[in-house]
């Protein structure tokens, strides 16, 4: 990581753009009906790196259609295929094949053996330059400077931060659903890099990453019961958490990742405990004759919500970070689980269960504004992306021959996509924009 940092420079600004207001733009407010037509022309690039321009090229314009919020133009109506940064585009040319944002780009080798990387967005309709930005990277991080650059312009064009540099994690799911082997996985968010984190012999749940990017918390049944393991994803270094008495779940970390809030089990019960991961110290913070589970806090780090049937019935509750009196938010009909509390702070998403389906949905934090975004099968676990703009979550399809696979919804309920994940997936965890 520090390698790739060291590597990875925005140089400048290559020339002053306009404020985006006067030029065209995104409003995601409310969902995006209508796709922007953008044309992304391959980067230019020496004889000995035309593929590499390509393939960047290739990656910025699926980052960006995959949000669907952007249309990729056909290249083949373009009348070149290929376009640098070094002139101003025939603005005329790309208004004729309705193109209402233009993305040219160059790749140059430097002496150092590292490359250069710059690209330019342009507005066809106002023959105006938007923004240009140029990148220093190794050969080998170029799909990583792909996703960079798709952030920009998604940045420059919505006013919302991107999210296409970021990683998922997952339980990949393989074998006859009587005996099926779980291994933790990563990717990259379009399914590039697909690496396994274990090898199966043992079965694994609920990942979770820390702020920071690098670390996973998760449950694994390699003893005589679940324990709470933490994973550092680049070197692969792993601890315990540690040693429980009774039965562990849904681990997950603090806004500022010095701690991890849990269930543990007591008796029929479970309640909930949070950890510092500094002296290992346990603090309580619920104590019911329920099963209060799945915690998660809020971006600052001063509530929690969580699931629980001290009611009744499965439902969502909101408690202060210390613990004490909580108040339920959900009151629909059915009952509601695995809530997750949106990076921006302003939206909660939960699985619902009624009727014999299961849908995923969001609610404002005091219950209000309930919306399901998707109905399925067995849809569950749902996961922000950082811009809060995104969910990800995972649906299990009936039969004897069914299996899960992870999908993405806007959180207006449009641009539903499954994920390429090689294998059958579940349980995924959107990781934080990285550094």
């Amino acid at each position: 990581m520090m390698r790739f940092l060291a590597a990875l420079l925005v140089l400048v600004t290559l020339a002053l753009p306009r404020p985006a207001s006067a030029l065209v733009s995104i409003d995601v407010t409310e969902g995006q009906a209508r796709a922007l037509p953008i044309a992304i022309p391959y980067f230019a690039a020496p004889p000995n790196e035309v593929a590499l321009g390509q393939q960047i090229a290739s990656v910025v314009e699926a980052d960006l259609t995959s949000s669907g919020l952007f249309r990729a133009v056909d290249r083949a109506a373009f009348i070149s295929p290929t376009m640098g940064t070094a002139d101003v585009p025939r603005f005329g040319d790309w208004r004729a094949i309705g193109a209402e944002a233009l993305v040219t780009g160059q790749v140059v080798p430097e002496a150092d053996g590292r490359l250069r990387v710059e690209f330019r967005l342009w507005d066809p309709l106002q023959e105006q330059q938007i923004v240009g930005q140029q990148f220093f990277t190794t050969p080998d991080n170029w799909r990583r400077v792909a996703h960079i650059v798709a952030d920009a312009i998604y940045e420059r064009m919505t006013g919302e931060k991107g999210y296409f540099d970021t990683r998922i994690v997952f339980v990949g799911e393989s074998g006859p659903k009587t005996a099926r082997v779980k291994r933790l996985a990563i990717m990259d968010q379009d399914g590039a890099n697909l690496k396994y984190l274990t090898d199966g012999s043992s079965l694994v749940l609920t990942p979770r990453f820390s702020p920071a990017g690098q670390t996973v918390t998760y449950m694994s049944y390699e003893g005589a019961q679940p324990q709470v393991f933490l994973l550092n994803v680049e070197t692969g270094q792993r601890q315990i958490l540690g040693n429980f008495d009774n039965m562990s779940f849904a681990p997950r970390f603090s806004p500022d990742g010095r701690r991890v809030v849990l269930s543990l089990q007591e008796g029929g019960n479970s309640n909930l405990f949070e950890m510092d991961l500094g002296t290992r110290q346990l603090r309580r913070l619920t104590e019911t004759p329920a099963i209060d589970t799945a915690p998660s806090y809020s971006p600052d780090g001063s509530q929690i919500v969580f699931e629980s049937d001290r009611g009744g019935s499965q439902q969502l509750y909101v408690m202060s970070a210390g613990g004490g009196g909580a108040t339920r938010i959900s009151f629909g009909d059915g009952r509601y689980s695995t809530p997750v509390w949106s990076p921006r702070g302003d939206l909660i998403a939960f699985t619902k269960q009624g009727g014999g389906r299961f849908s995923i949905g969001v609610m404002a934090p005091d219950g209000s504004g309930e919306r399901l975004l998707t109905t399925g099968y067995h849809n569950e676990g749902p996961t922000w992306a950082p811009n809060g703009r995104v969910l990800a979550f995972f649906r299990e399809s009936g039969g004897p021959s069914g299996g899960a696979s992870v999908y993405t919804v806007d959180i207006t309920g449009r641009n539903e996509r499954r994920l390429d994940t090689g294998t059958l997936a579940s349980d995924p965890a959107w990781s934080p924009t990285r550094q």
